[in-house]
């Protein structure tokens, strides 16, 4: 199976902040054997849910890097 990296990230309220970039750094990134991208970022959401309990899910982005080469 591969391995991926997962960040999650939040982004900005306001317009202004997004203009310069602010966004926060929430989990991550973590390493993750798993059969495809989408099975590693649901899998470490779930597993770290009380991490993200208190970040607005609706500015939440969940980013998936492949490890290497895939297969």
């Amino acid at each position: 199976m591969p391995l991926f990296e997962i960040a999650v990230i939040e982004h900005p309220k306001k317009k202004k902040d997004e203009e310069l970039g602010m966004e926060k750094l929430i989990l991550g990134p973590i390493p993750v054997i798993s059969r495809d991208a989408q099975s590693a970022a649901i899998s470490v959401v779930m597993d770290n849910a009380t991490k993200l309990k208190d970040a607005d899910r609706t500015r939440l982005e969940v980013l998936v890097r492949p490890f290497g080469k895939s297969q």
